[in-house]
């Protein structure tokens, strides 16, 4: 969304760098994922039934209807995904070029002489402003996944989710951009540094609390136990086999079919907020098996330590991001700043202009930190496959299975082009991760599992 995008550098970029690692997403290829059941639209919650017994699964292929259907969907989100980055670039260089941003500032300076009272009328004003600019991609995006049959929620119901990310981005960003410009006042050549030391706590606490406090503003949860005894027991079995200890309290359920048709489960999180989340509309899709593979897959997350790694590794990325604004930020004033009425560095007004970097060098970093969140998936994938070998009869297959309803729910591109694979792909692609999930046999060729002996 572009009023995220705009964020990127105070909030977006950095929070959903961290929460990559563990979270599936669309288009990108959602790991498989089960664990509940409850009725859409808050329907009373039955018990899980067996999902119809499933063809063995050769290769992930989809009838010609739904092939067709899925090219179609899979192009438009790739086109959307480049439209988005270029709209992005040119509303924020037309927010410039009016001097919205001057105007903004004048209003806070005139409002109040202290740098944080500037700071909480400022912000707000820009994020909604590039917030409302950027509703037509937005309203595109989802009438492209209404249409797609994807997702089934009613626009009043989306309004008001679109609605509370921008309030949650006006209180995070308040916070951030008057650190950002105490930091710019104290030290202009120093201060993309000190900026990234203090940003790092703050972000990690809001990923701490996202499970708590801010995910549920948008999803309702409940304990997987509470509907699911049965599965929860047969997971602990695989917990036990791995030598973890997540208990069923950090097992939930989210109740995505309220709002999508989309399956996906992830791990969130971390310390007393770490759990496992598996939607609804995962466990109303496949049969327990499945479910027990995709809690493998999730469960690796939490034993392969991707969490911290994904946290280390996106800091780093943003590290250079702003080392990389910090660069270029005042040749760019130099060249353009007065036309666009910025005073400096220093100015409230020069925000824009930093957004405007860190979104273009974010986009172009896209390839490396996909790769890096396709290299810790597929990781996922062998320790799901490991951990429910001996559980779960014939493992590969089921794991199979469950890729395979996955992209046919989702509807994965059965045959995506290298380039978008390396740009756009957070997993790796379904047909990759099914061929794996059938060739995966250490056993049988006497070698030794990777991760779970």
């Amino acid at each position: 969304m572009i009023g995220r995008a705009f964020c990127a550098i105070l909030l977006v970029t950095l929070l959903i760098y961290l929460a990559a690692p563990a979270l599936a997403s669309g288009q990108s290829q959602p790991a498989a994922s089960p664990v509940s059941t409850t009725s859409p639209q808050g329907a009373a919650t039955t018990p899980q039934q067996p999902a119809p017994p499933q063809q063995q699964v050769k290769a992930y292929t989809l009838p010609p209807d739904k092939y067709e259907k899925a090219v179609a969907y899979s192009r438009a989100r790739y086109r959307l995904y480049f439209i988005e980055f270029v709209y992005g670039v040119i509303l924020l260089l037309l927010v410039l070029r009016w001097r919205l941003a001057p105007k903004y500032r004048d209003w806070a300076e005139r409002a109040t002489r202290r740098r944080f009272l500037q700071a909480v009328i400022y912000t707000p004003l820009l994020l909604l402003t590039v917030g409302i600019l950027g509703l037509p991609i937005d309203i595109y995006s989802q009438w492209l996944e209404r249409k797609y049959d994807i997702s089934v929620q009613g626009w009043g119901s989306w309004a008001w989710d679109w609605t509370k990310g921008e309030l949650i981005a006006f209180a995070i960003g308040i916070i951030l951009v008057w650190i950002l410009y105490a930091v710019i006042r104290h030290s202009e050549r120093r201060w993309w540094f000190y900026f990234w030391l203090a940003s790092l706590p703050i972000l990690l606490f809001v990923f701490f609390i996202s499970p708590l406090v801010i995910d549920p503003l948008f999803y309702k949860f409940e304990p997987l136990e509470r509907t699911q005894p049965g599965l929860v027991a047969t997971l602990e079995q695989v917990v036990h086999r791995g030598g973890m200890n997540i208990p069923p309290e950090r097992m939930f359920l989210m109740k995505a079919s309220e709002k999508t048709k989309a399956l996906n489960a992830y791990v969130t999180g971390f310390g007393a907020s770490k759990r496992v989340v598996v939607w609804d509309t995962t466990i109303q899709n496949m049969a327990t098996p499945e479910v027990v593979f995709t809690f493998g897959h999730e469960m690796g997350h939490y034993v392969l330590g991707h969490i911290w790694k994904g946290v280390l590794f996106f800091a780093g990325l943003f590290f250079v991001l702003l080392y990389l604004g910090y660069s270029f930020i005042h040749w760019t004033l130099q060249r353009w700043g007065a036309g666009w009425g910025i005073r400096g560095l220093n100015d409230w007004a020069c925000l824009p202009v930093l957004l405007l970097l860190i979104s273009i060098f974010s986009f172009l970093f896209d390839p490396i930190s996909n790769t890096f969140s396709r290299y810790i998936e597929h990781e996922a994938d062998v320790y799901g496959l490991e951990v429910t070998h001996g559980i779960t009869p014939n493992s590969g297959q089921v794991a199979a299975g469950a890729f395979q309803i996955l992209g046919e729910v989702d509807l994965s591109d059965p045959h995506p082009s290298e380039f978008i694979r390396i740009w756009l792909y957070n997993h790796p692609p379904i047909g990759e991760r099914v061929a794996f999930a059938l060739s995966y046999d250490p056993w049988s060729e006497g070698q030794s599992p990777e991760f779970v002996k």
